[in-house]
C-alpha cells in the first residue's frame, strides 16, 4: 500500500466522520427546533386556559346583554360585534341574550325605530342561513309567531354543555401528548450528547 494510497483513505475516511458530525449536528438541531415548537404550543395553550379562567366573569348573561344593547346594530356587516352576533342568533334559532326583549333600549331600536328585533331573529322556513324567512315584515314589526324567542345565551350554552366534557378530555389528551413529545426530544437530545 503506498503513500496515495493511505491518503485516499484517510480523506474517505474524514469525509465520512465529517458528514456523520454533520448528520448528528443536523438531529441535534432538529430536536431543539422539535422541542421549543412544542414548548411554544404548550404555553399559547396554558395562556389561554388561564385568561379563559381570568376572565370567566365576563361570561355572563348582564355582561352580554349589556353588550348587546350598546353595540348592536342590525344588519352591518362592516361591524364585527354585529356580524358575530347576527351568526349567532342565525345559527342557533335564537334572538337577543336573554329574549328578543332585549332590544327594546337598545342602540338597534334607536337606529331601526320600526323594527321591533332584527331580521337575524326571524324565523326561517329551512334549517340553512340562506332560507327564505316564512314571514319577514311580521317578525319586525314583533309578531311571535315568525321570530325566535328563546334567547341566545340559553342556547349557547346548551350547546356547549353537549360537548364540554370532550372537548375537556380532548384538551387533556392533546397537552399530555405534547408533554411526553418534549419528554422525549430531551431524552433523545441527551443521548446523542
Amino acid at each position: 500500500m503506498g503513500q496515495g494510497e493511505a491518503s485516499a483513505r484517510g480523506t474517505t475516511m474524514e469525509g465520512d466522520c465529517l458528514s456523520c458530525i454533520k448528520y448528528l449536528m443536523f438531529v441535534f438541531n432538529f430536536l431543539i427546533f422539535f422541542f421549543m415548537l412544542i414548548l411554544l404550543i404548550f404555553l399559547a395553550e396554558l395562556a389561554a386556559a388561564i385568561l379563559a379562567f381570568i376572565f370567566r366573569e365576563h361570561l355572563t348573561r348582564e355582561y352580554f346583554t349589556k353588550e348587546l344593547k350598546k353595540h348592536y346594530q342590525g344588519y352591518n356587516n362592516s361591524d364585527v360585534f354585529t356580524s358575530t352576533w347576527n351568526a349567532i342568533m342565525t345559527t342557533f334559532d335564537c334572538c337577543g341574550v336573554n329574549s328578543p326583549e332585549d332590544f327594546k333600549e337598545s342602540m338597534f331600536r334607536m337606529m331601526n325605530q320600526n323594527h321591533v328585533v332584527p331580521e337575524a331573529c326571524c324565523q326561517r322556513a329551512g334549517q340553512t342561513a340562506e332560507s327564505a324567512y316564512t314571514s319577514q315584515e311580521q317578525c319586525l314589526s314583533g309578531n311571535m309567531m315568525f321570530r325566535n324567542n328563546k334567547g341566545c345565551y340559553s342556547a349557547v350554552v346548551d350547546y356547549f354543555e353537549l360537548y364540554i366534557y370532550v372537548a375537556g378530555a380532548l384538551a387533556i389528551v392533546v397537552l399530555t401528548i405534547e408533554l411526553f413529545a418534549m419528554v422525549f426530544a430531551m431524552c433523545l437530545f441527551r443521548g446523542i450528547q
